[in-house]
């Protein structure tokens, strides 16, 4: 089996995809047995371009599956932790803006009560 394309996989089922999986780990189990028995280098030099497809058909399930779950997800009121915005720790923490701008009685009426004073400024 040759190299495989990213693209190319995206137009599959999961079920082509997982078809596909188990070929090639037993295509690389078959090329380790040929490593251990001193097969020739060409095997020895493909387990590689095998491991490199098992990488990109596991890659290509992971990311289809949290696409699936970000449209399952999209009109929901909360999200899963792990579709949510990384960010860091401190911003998922601040105050969001509506929180920000909120007063509370005690400051509203000192606003009103005592304004900022303005001063003519001599030249």
């Amino acid at each position: 089996m040759g190299k495989l394309k990213a693209h190319e996989l995206r137009g599959k089922t999961k079920d082509d995809l997982l078809k596909q999986l188990e070929e090639l780990k037993t295509e690389l189990s078959q090329l380790r047995v040929h490593k251990v028995t001193g097969g020739t280098a060409s095997k020895l030099s493909k387990i590689k371009v095998v491991r490199k497809s098992i990488a990109r058909v596991l890659t290509v399930i992971n990311q289809t599956q949290r696409e699936n779950l970000r449209k399952f997800y999209a009109e929901k009121k909360f999200l899963p932790t792990d579709l949510r915005e990384k960010k860091t720790r401190a911003m998922r923490r601040a105050l969001t803006k509506s929180e920000l701008s909120r007063k509370t009685l005690r400051q509203q009426k000192r606003e009103r009560h005592f304004p900022q004073r303005i001063f003519a400024v001599k030249q």
